[in-house]
């Protein structure tokens, strides 16, 4: 199954890449909390993805919106489950759920901290207050803030880009009362997604390592015009931005 979600990211974006700073640390012991922004559609596909890469000895599970669910059916044969984070039955089966989930030590929760889409630019990111309940779930846990961003670099297709914040013990977010957890949170998520939009920015590849690629290039027409002319010259041809077209 995540190899479907492999062949589909490939197929529609250029690339997944991450910080060469922002590898996620091996939990010592105990389940994950990652929990992250959320700024578009593919945060879904890319937790998948990340799952499998980052945590391939943990079961994953992910919470997402309920009729979101309906429509993507697809997602609850992979660890997902459907909620309704706005109305405090929701809220409740959330934590109820997720509860379940982080009884086993080798389960990892995936949670979009901010229950809606935002830009990654927003500031305060406005964490839901149910991400700092769920630690009291699982005091043995291991919390890692996950930095996500989408950007155009050279190529047709979007970039996807991550970057894994400093982990936090489960227990020592617990010494903090409620507000102050969130708080805690959202600086360390908020620190992350700044020093990844700094590399995000720089246009520096260099900056990060390359889970996925897609393919380059812009297809149709245009790159038959550009291999062709390739090939009347003897050269090979490069589909990318910066490949030669002849």
């Amino acid at each position: 199954m995540v190899s479907t979600f492999r062949r589909y990211f490939t197929r529609h974006m250029n690339a997944l890449r991450v910080a060469s700073w922002g590898m996620p640390a091996a939990p010592v012991n105990g389940p994950v909390i990652v929990y992250s922004n959320h700024p578009g559609w593919w945060d879904a596909a890319i937790y998948i993805i990340a799952a499998d890469h980052f945590l391939p000895s943990y079961e994953s599970y992910a919470p997402i919106d309920a009729a979101m669910l309906k429509q993507y059916g697809i997602f609850g044969r992979i660890g997902a489950f459907g909620v309704d984070l706005d109305s405090p039955r929701g809220a409740a089966n959330f934590l109820r759920t997720s509860a379940e989930i982080l009884s086993s030590p080798n389960r990892a929760l995936w949670v979009t901290a901010q229950g809606r889409f935002g830009d990654v630019r927003e500031r305060p990111l406005g964490l839901k207050p149910g991400v700092a309940r769920v630690p009291e779930l699982a005091p043995d846990c291991t919390v890692i803030p996950l930095a996500i961003e989408y950007g155009f670099w050279l190529e047709r297709g979007a970039e996807a880009f991550l970057a894994f914040g400093k982990p936090m013990h489960g227990r020592d977010l617990l010494d903090l009362a409620r507000h102050d957890r969130v708080e805690r949170l959202e600086t360390e998520l908020a620190a992350t997604l700044d020093r990844l939009s700094a590399d995000v920015q720089s246009r520096d590849p260099a900056r990060f390592r390359a889970m996925l690629e897609g393919r380059a290039g812009v297809g149709g027409i245009y790159d038959g015009w550009r291999r062709t002319m390739a090939a009347l010259r003897g050269r090979s041809f490069d589909p990318s931005h910066e490949g030669r077209a002849s």
